[in-house]
């Protein structure tokens, strides 16, 4: 197809004719007897967006489930009315997700079995590492006599659920109204029925982003947990199969120990830690130094910056969500939105990235700013190499989104608003 009249960031008016990669760019292109052709009208083209961390299933299971999230929910019984009124799956359970102690306090069985229906209840945690069972349901996975019903995510007992068949054509057409043409799924334990599944979805039009997978070498961490000797020998083990890892990092002690560990154990290029929400000043040579990747969500600044400057010292909010200090020591670095656990706009993420003002209007550490090419640009690397930008030029991919304004309005508001189609491949998604 042929794309015409368009800006690039840099200021070059230009067509483009793109199929599975870009085959030419000049000032002026003439279309080819039979070729689509696509006016952008003075738009702006950039490489299509992708996604470095993201959980496709999870995303698609949480548009049909309850909402408990703080935003939504202020109070025990306001939590209790939701789960009252929501309903029971064909699996047999009630499903809430996004839940956080500030909405209704801390949550246990006993609690649950006053506040939930007499139906298996599973309540994920807003973090996606936790979920909350009432009695019926932890007899519903085996575990009747559990003390307290808070359970990891991808422990044994989630085998004994159902999953549920959830398609994923919604999820990847609201991908398309962002502009993003790909996406990194970083859920653990993704076996190769999963990746099937998923490829499957791909092949016959229900999911139209290109799909890049973490598994088998991702591994979430907790303070409870942590050894130094078991997770370098797990790291070196996947090094000697040639496979890199992704370290799922959310506080200042599993940094720590994930960087001890990458000392002994060694490296691999495509290593990668998962989130870095809190990084101490002494670890930013040390990341740097061992140049493994950190793909984060500043996005969470401005989703659940007002409970951090609640919940966090302020000794230690500086360590929070580090974005330009990453940059500036020689980290290597990519953005994410953690979809469904955070907002799925890739763009608010960017302007979180810029601007770091929570939803109450608070700046949370301005130090950590960047520029809007750079917010943008860290959603534009290759899904093997996130670090490395993608550009519109002759031979580079297919893959495109196509903005309503010119590069200074883009850079100025950045909004998916702006966003008139995808294009994957050559092939042409209007936004609705």
């Amino acid at each position: 197809m042929l794309i015409q009249r368009a800006h690039l960031l840099d200021g070059r008016k230009v067509d483009i004719r793109v199929a599975a990669a870009i085959d030419e760019i000049a000032d002026s292109l003439t279309p080819r007897r039979g070729e689509d052709t696509f006016d952008a009208a003075g738009g702006t083209v950039i490489p299509g967006l992708h996604d470095h961390h993201v959980h496709l299933r999870a995303a698609a299971a949480a548009l049909d489930s309850a909402q408990v999230g703080p935003a939504l929910v202020h109070s025990r019984a306001e939590f209790a009315a939701v789960l009252a009124a929501a309903p029971v799956g064909e699996d047999g359970w009630i499903r809430a997700v996004g839940y956080h102690e500030s909405a209704a306090g801390p949550l246990d069985r006993s609690l649950l079995d006053d506040l939930t229906p007499a139906v298996p209840v599973r309540i994920q945690h807003r973090s996606g590492v936790l979920w909350y069972l009432n009695s019926a349901g932890l007899s519903a996975v085996g575990l009747p006599d559990h003390p307290d019903g808070r359970l990891r995510s991808y422990d044994n007992w989630s085998d004994a659920v159902a999953r549920r068949d959830t398609s994923l054509a919604t999820v990847s057409r609201r991908l398309l109204g962002y502009g993003v043409t790909g996406v990194t799924d970083a859920t653990p334990n993704l076996g190769a029925d999963d990746i099937i599944t998923l490829t499957e979805e791909h092949r016959h039009g229900g999911l139209h982003q290109h799909v890049h997978w973490l598994a088998p070498g991702k591994r979430i961490l907790h303070d409870d947990s942590l050894d130094l000797d078991d997770l370098a020998g797990w790291i070196a083990a996947q090094h000697r199969e040639n496979r890199a890892v992704a370290l799922h990092c959310v506080t200042a002690g599993q940094l720590v120990v994930t960087l001890a560990a990458l000392r002994l154990a060694g490296t691999h290029p495509d290593d990668r830690i998962e989130h870095a929400a809190v990084v101490p000043d002494d670890a930013l040579a040390d990341l740097a130094d061992l140049a493994v990747l950190v793909v984060t969500q500043p996005n969470f600044v401005a989703e659940r910056g007002d409970q951090y400057l609640i919940d966090v010292d302020a000794a230690d909010q500086p360590a929070l969500w580090r974005l330009a200090s990453l940059r500036h020591a020689g980290v290597r670095v990519a953005l994410s939105t953690d979809q469904p656990f955070g907002d799925a706009d890739p763009w608010a993420c960017m302007r979180a990235a810029v601007h770091r003002t929570t939803k109450a209007g608070a700046v949370l550490n301005a130090d950590e700013c960047v520029s809007a090419a750079t917010a943008l640009t860290l959603f534009t690397g290759h899904a093997e190499r996130p670090d490395v930008p993608r550009t519109v030029e002759p031979g580079q991919s297919g893959d495109l989104c196509v903005l309503s304004a010119a590069p200074a309005e883009v850079l100025d508001a950045l909004d998916a608003e702006l966003v008139t189609a995808t294009v994957i491949g050559g092939h042409l998604h209007l936004r609705p």
